[in-house]
C-alpha cells in the first residue's frame, strides 16, 4: 500500500507543494495507480487502423467483405484504441468547504484529491484542464499535454484563492487561455443570497457543455450540498463521463458526542453554539439524508461517486476507486 501522505496547506508555494505530493505518490501513481486509471479512463472508442489478412480465430464480424471479394481471400479491418483522454476538472470553490475540526480543512483536502487525479493524467499523458468556480469568479485553463504544462496547471489551480467567509457574490469569469471563448454569465437580476447560489451554483454549466471534446472525463469536485441538479446536467452526462469528488470532515457524519460545543460556520461568518440535543441532531439527520439523496442523484452509478474524508488517506481511496472501477470492467 501507498505510503502515508502529509497534510499540506494550501498556503504554501502550490509548486513546492505538488513537487511534495508527487514525491510522495510517485511509486502508487506509476506502479500501482496508472493501469487502473488507465482501465477506467478509456479513450474515444476504436479507431480504424488497416486491412489485414484474417487467421484463424479472428472476430468474423470485423471482415472487410469488399476486399476479400477484391482479393479472392478473406480480410478484416484491424482497430486500435483511440487511447487519448481528455480529464476536465471542474472544481467547485464554496465557503463551507473552508470548514474542517481537524487539522486540515475540507478544502485542503479536496485540493490534495484534485491535485492527484491531475498527476495521474500527467503520467499517462492525457490532456488535462480546470475549471475553478467560485462565487467570486470562474477561471478555465484549457486541456493541455505534458507534465510540466499540467504542473504549471494544477499549481495555478491550486493557487486558486479561496471565497471569502460568510459572503457570496455574483461570479465574474475570468479567462486564463488566449483561444477560450468563455463568456461571463454575470446578470444584474442573479441573486445572491446564500440559499438562492447554493441551488444556483457557480459553475458555468453552457460553457461547459463545449469545453472539452466529446467523451472526456469531466471529475466535478465540491462540497455538494442539498439542491436540485443543475440545468443541462443529463446532457452533460451523455456527452461526457461524469465522475463526482466530495470531502467530508468527521463532524459532517456525526456530531461531536459532547452536550454543548462551539463551531465557526464560514458560511455565515459567525461562531455558532450547538448544546447537542436531540433536535439538533435529528436536524442534522435529515440534512444528511437530504444530501445524499441529492448526491445520488447526481452520480447515480456507485462508481461515479467517491466520498473521502479529510481524516482519511486521499492516495488509499483513489487506489480503492480505481481498483473498484477496474473490476467492475
Amino acid at each position: 500500500m501507498p505510503s502515508p501522505l502529509p497534510t499540506p496547506s494550501t498556503t504554501q508555494n502550490p509548486l513546492a507543494l505538488l513537487r511534495q505530493l508527487e514525491w510522495r505518490v510517485r511509486h502508487a501513481v506509476e506502479n500501482m495507480l496508472s493501469g487502473e486509471y488507465r482501465s477506467t479512463f478509456r479513450g474515444r472508442g476504436m479507431e480504424f487502423d488497416q486491412v489485414v489478412r484474417y487467421e484463424f480465430g479472428d472476430d468474423i464480424r470485423d471482415i472487410d467483405w469488399n476486399v476479400t471479394a477484391r482479393l479472392g481471400e478473406p480480410y478484416r479491418k484491424k482497430f486500435v484504441e483511440e487511447r487519448e483522454v481528455t480529464l476536465l476538472v471542474v472544481f467547485e470553490d464554496s465557503p463551507s468547504l473552508l470548514f474542517g475540526s481537524g487539522a486540515q480543512s475540507k478544502r485542503e483536502a479536496l485540493m490534495e484529491l484534485a491535485g492527484l487525479v491531475m498527476l495521474l493524467g500527467a503520467v499517462n499523458r492525457d490532456r488535462v484542464g480546470f475549471v475553478h468556480a467560485s462565487p467570486t469568479g470562474n477561471v478555465f485553463r484549457e486541456p493541455v499535454r505534458g507534465r510540466g504544462a499540467i504542473l504549471h496547471a494544477a499549481a495555478s489551480l491550486l493557487s486558486q484563492p479561496p471565497p471569502p467567509l460568510g459572503k457570496l457574490q455574483t461570479p465574474d469569469v475570468k479567462r486564463q487561455t488566449e483561444n477560450s471563448d468563455l463568456q461571463s454569465p454575470r446578470s444584474d437580476s442573479q441573486p445572491s443570497t446564500l440559499a438562492s447560489q447554493l441551488s444556483a451554483s457557480s459553475i458555468p454549466w453552457r460553457f461547459l457543455s463545449r469545453a472539452a471534446p466529446k467523451h472526456s472525463v469531466l471529475l466535478w469536485l465540491g462540497d455538494f450540498p442539498p439542491r436540485p441538479q443543475p440545468e443541462g446536467w443529463v446532457v452533460l452526462q451523455r456527452r461526457y463521463q461524469t465522475m463526482g469528488f466530495r470531502v467530508e470532515d468527521p463532524w459532517e457524519r456525526n456530531l461531536p458526542a459532547q452536550d454543548t460545543f462551539a463551531a465557526y460556520d464560514p458560511t455565515s461568518g459567525r461562531l455558532v453554539t450547538l448544546e447537542g440535543n436531540s433536535g439538533e441532531r435529528a436536524a442534522h439527520a435529515a440534512w444528511r439524508a437530504e444530501r445524499e439523496t441529492a448526491w445520488r442523484a447526481l452520480f447515480p452509478a456507485p462508481l461515479s461517486r467517491l466520498v473521502v474524508g479529510t481524516d482519511e488517506n486521499r492516495l488509499d481511496a483513489l487506489v480503492r476507486f480505481f481498483h473498484a472501477r477496474m473490476n467492475a470492467r
